[in-house]
């Protein structure tokens, strides 16, 4: 678990984002290190929210697929935040286009990006493209970013961060399915196997999109005391990411048996967001008007975070365990000789 927190996709940016300036004059309510941006519009009750992503792995596998997950997750980001994506813009970047394969890598990614953005309703407003990335030869993986803006009305975010002990966690979306097939584009296939192989996460599109609808209901309807996407490093990281708050809240979680317990943890299914609140029995209300699976798993507690598996306990962590490596680690690595 430490080695994937400390890993350089997942482990804290803090260090690069506060060597700028990234507040717009007096209106930005939610800054970086959140599951999406968001800046007021003064004297409008509107405020626009930003989310941008990007994965090579899943793209290296399957370059269609990958690119309609980077767009679920953007839109997925901004409506954990409560906001309605609308538009979307790209940077495309890959390697030699006058290799067939190449050319071909280029192609998936746009249809799978222009289907997945028309069924999200978020038509592309422009883009950029960079080509001919390559080192003695060997290409980059192909890598289109997304960015997304959404649309909320002006107010106090939901936190990603648990606020309070003694509340529900409740997994909006469930715990999804995995296989050794689709396990293989994990952060956890990357960096504690060191390999990869496969297929990416399996989407089911219509599905991420009653999660959208159903989040931005329970945040709307003030539900959420916080809300977290999972993505990258799968349920175990997103519960350890939404622990590291002010208030040193974790939580004591029990998932389901399984034949293979790191696919239960660590898998990066999509269409799945953490949620704590009070009053989890209007959470399901709102996640069955949608069909959209929202098991309880657990509650918040204070200072650390306990995840078990029946009688198996699978990780039992003091929070500042599991925060020190995770918050520390990419400035250590930037300033080793």
């Amino acid at each position: 678990m430490i080695t994937l927190l400390s890993s350089g996709d997942i482990c804290s940016k803090r260090w690069i984002w506060e060597q700028y300036d990234y507040t717009v004059r007096t209106n930005t309510i939610q800054g970086p290190g959140s599951d999406a941006a968001i800046v007021r519009i003064k004297e409008t009750g509107t405020s626009i929210a930003m989310s941008l992503d990007g994965n090579g792995r899943y793209c290296a596998l399957d370059p269609r697929e990958g690119a309609k997950l980077i767009v679920a997750e953007c839109c997925r980001n901004l409506s954990t935040a409560g906001a309605l994506p609308v538009a979307a813009t790209n940077n495309l970047n890959f390697g030699n286009p006058e290799r067939p394969e190449i050319m071909a890598q280029i192609v998936e990614a746009i249809e799978g990006m222009a289907e997945a953005c028309t069924f999200f309703e978020t038509p592309i407003t422009g883009g950029n493209v960079s080509l001919y990335n390559e080192t003695l030869g060997e290409p980059i993986f192909p890598t289109p970013v997304m960015g997304i803006v959404g649309l909320m009305k002006t107010a106090q975010p939901t936190p990603m961060h648990f606020r309070q002990p003694d509340r529900a966690v409740i997994l909006l979306g469930g715990f999804g399915s995995c296989d050794e097939r689709h396990f293989g584009g994990t952060q956890f296939a990357k960096v504690i196997l060191n390999s990869m192989w496969g297929l990416p996460p399996a989407l089911d599109m219509d599905y991420e999109k009653r999660v959208h609808q159903a989040i931005r209901e329970i945040v709307a309807a003030g539900l959420a005391e916080s809300a977290h996407d999972l993505s990258d490093g799968g349920l175990a990281v997103a519960l350890a990411e939404s622990s590291f708050g002010p208030a040193g809240i974790g939580a004591a979680i029990e998932i389901p048996a399984a034949s293979r317990t790191e696919f239960q943890l660590f898998h990066e299914g999509p269409s799945r967001i953490l949620i704590t609140t009070s009053n989890p029995q209007n959470v399901l209300a709102i996640a069955q008007k949608y069909r959209v699976d929202a098991p309880e798993i657990g509650v918040t507690m204070k200072e650390r975070l306990r995840i078990h598996c029946g009688s198996e306990p699978l990780l039992d962590c003091d929070l500042k365990e599991l925060r020190t490596p995770w918050e520390t680690s990419l400035e250590t690595k930037l300033h080793q000789p």
